[in-house]
């Protein structure tokens, strides 16, 4: 089984614009996110897949292996789909290009559902963390997935779910956290999908999988990623760096 990482790097942004080419202990965000996820030695191989002359020219000068997206896409799906379209891959780990601190055990927990899934049941993996404060469980920001006994997905939405009627009933609530690792054929279909209606109210591409049938696994996870979204994200990545 051939596995890949695989990390979509967009220039622009709109909370912080060209961020990832932002300096962090005398490297590039997308450099250290990069040598980063090659340092797991868990993966056949690392790309980084960019719109930017600007983030492919880094990586190729730093020795790193870059593709250019040729169109431009609407999901971070479809530019990865594109990338690894002629590649001869199974299993392709999407990593963040603004997450310069990989968590290893979770990649390597995503990479095993693969592994141990003979029959191929599977066709995407991702991870969640179960949250306990009212304000995480209510923010919108934080996408909730529910899930079934085999913890596979069953819904994801930027409302509270499930909804507690009785609230003397027990449930827990999960977050999603956006890492995911895709047998390459899923990619390949959802490249010729239309969105559907579900993706297009909550704006989560991750609903076009499972309208369309996809079963993804979901994976319990107590890692929190140290994302770059802002300048002020940028001075703790520093900070944790220094550390």
């Amino acid at each position: 089984m051939k596995i890949i990482a695989v990390i979509p790097a967009r220039y622009a942004s709109t909370r912080f614009p060209a961020k990832l080419m932002q300096d962090l202990g005398g490297k590039t965000v997308i450099t250290r996110t990069y040598e980063a996820a090659v340092q797991t030695q868990l993966f056949d191989d690392v790309f980084v897949v960019t719109d930017s002359e600007l983030i492919f020219n880094e990586i190729v000068a730093q020795g790193g292996k870059a593709i250019m997206s040729i169109k431009t896409h609407e999901s971070g799906s479809d530019r990865i789909a594109e990338a690894v379209a002629d590649l001869a891959v199974d299993v392709v780990i999407n990593v963040q290009g603004d997450e310069p601190f990989i968590d290893r055990e979770s990649l390597a927990q995503l990479i095993e559902v693969f592994k141990t899934d003979i029959e191929s049941q599977i066709d995407l993996a991702s991870l969640m963390r179960e949250i306990h404060k009212p304000e995480d469980i209510q923010n919108p920001n934080n996408v909730k997935v529910v899930v079934d006994r085999n913890k596979r997905a069953l819904y994801f939405s930027r409302s509270v779910i499930p909804h507690l009627r009785d609230a003397d009933a027990t449930v827990k609530y999960y977050q999603h956290i956006g890492i995911y690792a895709f047998r390459k054929q899923a990619l390949m279909d959802f490249a010729q999908w239309p969105m559907q209606t579900l993706e297009s109210a909550e704006k989560l591409e991750q609903l076009r999988y499972l309208e369309f049938g996809k079963r993804i696994q979901m994976v319990t996870t107590t890692h929190v990623g140290v994302g770059i979204d802002t300048p002020e994200d940028l001075e703790r990545a520093r900070a944790l760096l220094v550390r």
